[in-house]
């Protein structure tokens, strides 16, 4: 079960990668270059910025969901080990 402290553990980390894919990737690419499905993105730059920081946030709060829901240090089964 994810209690509120365990989301903010998996928020804490993910938020701080998107910060560093942000700037990996905005560092390379120029929003206003950014193309999807063959038509130039009508959005401003502050906008592409804002939706690549939180698709990347949402895509490392899974993973990092995933890992604690996958580790089973708190499993019922894991502490007779």
């Amino acid at each position: 079960m994810l209690t509120p402290s365990k989301i903010a553990r998996a928020a804490w980390p993910a938020f701080l990668m998107a910060c560093v894919l942000e700037l990996v990737v905005f560092a390379m690419v120029d929003p206003a270059d950014v193309h999807w499905m063959g038509h130039t993105l009508t959005l401003g730059r502050t906008s592409v910025y804002s939706l690549g920081f939180f698709l990347f946030w949402g895509i490392c709060f899974a993973g990092n969901t995933l890992m604690m829901m996958l580790n089973c240090s708190t499993c019922p089964e894991a502490s007779g080990r």
